[in-house]
């Protein structure tokens, strides 16, 4: 174990460490509001997140940081536990609220960042009410706030006019399978990349890499967890006849990758049962995803998280059945 540092540092170095100042401490903390989508109390993930963003387009990288940095302060001023701010804990689900405001509105628009910074304060206020009941039973709330959040606001957009700036409803997911079944060569690593990069709502496979270089910088172990429920997914999206488009975009996977991660590394001890455990919630989140999609569809909603949220939920809520599943001490 490292022991720490007793070098004291010159007036150099404390100008150029980012944690010595108000400001620095608060852009660590959005950073790690960031990595914490993926279950990273990293900065350096968050960066490299903010970098895969802005990849896809500028402006979903520039509402990911206002929605995080919204979450954040608004935990900030209502003093939330010093330690779950500092965590990131307090900023992933504001950072996802925005992503969806700039890809379900229009990014254009004042009105769709206003309604992103408002969505992003509120959404502070969500994570609170849904860690008092999920703490009754030791539970997280994962990204239970952004999809009630989300949900609500992409089904009421159309609605108003001042906010809703396309033509017609939202795009809704098909209900039923449609279009070619068989996978190429290509489809399969476009789809290996893409389940992560759509766990931010981002399709294209290049920003999913990005993701995943990211998710491996901070943590190995949870590194090789996202590769494995995304190659789960895809596995159970081709034996069950899933479009190959649907699979192709990660529209099939991205839930999988979280489930993988959350019960194989994060909240239950990493062992073979665990990884075991993991790998089956991930199986059961891909069967219960385009089924959510399809529940959504005639309200004009998304899944967003929700087959994520629902099987984690379900599987801890088990594991102390299994004496052979940990939870960390």
């Amino acid at each position: 174990m490292h022991q720490p540092s007793t070098v004291q540092k010159g007036p150099a170095a404390k100008r150029f460490d980012l944690s010595a100042t108000a400001s620095g401490r608060f852009a660590l903390e959005v950073l790690r509001g960031q990595a914490q989508v993926d279950f990273l109390p990293s900065a350096l993930a968050g960066l490299v997140f903010t970098v895969a963003l802005c990849a896809a387009g500028w402006e979903y990288g520039l509402y990911g940081l206002i929605g995080t940095a919204v979450g954040t302060g608004t935990a900030r001023l209502l003093g939330v536990d010093r330690g779950r701010v500092t965590a990131g804990l307090e900023g992933f689900n504001a950072c996802l609220v925005g992503v969806a405001c700039a890809v379900f509105l229009d990014a254009d628009h004042l009105s769709t960042l206003l309604i992103a910074v408002a969505a992003a304060a509120a959404v502070t206020v969500v994570t609170a009410a849904a860690a008092r009941v999920l703490g009754t039973w030791g539970l997280p709330t994962f990204t239970l706030p952004f999809c009630l959040t989300a949900t609500a606001l992409t089904v009421a957009a159309p609605s108003f006019r001042h906010v809703w700036h396309l033509e017609g409803g939202l795009a809704a997911l098909p209900g039923a399978p449609s279009g070619p079944t068989a996978l190429s060569f290509t489809d399969l690593w476009h789809a290996f990349f893409t389940n992560i990069g759509e766990i931010f709502l981002m399709p294209q496979w290049y920003v999913g890499l990005i993701f995943l270089i990211g998710i491996f910088v901070a943590d190995r172990r949870l590194g090789a967890l996202a590769c494995a429920g995304s190659a789960v997914a895809i596995l159970t999206s081709w034996l069950l006849g899933a479009p190959a488009d649907q699979v192709r975009q990660g529209l099939m996977g991205y839930d999988a990758v979280l489930v993988a991660m959350a019960l194989g590394g994060v909240f239950l001890v990493t062992d073979v049962w665990s990884v075991g455990y993991a790998l089956v919630g991930a199986v059961t989140s891909t069967v219960l995803s385009p089924a959510l999609g399809a529940l959504f569809a005639p309200s004009g909603g998304h899944a967003f998280t929700w087959p994520f949220v629902l099987v984690s939920l379900v599987f801890l809520v088990a594991a102390p059945a299994f004496p052979r599943l940990r939870r960390p001490e």
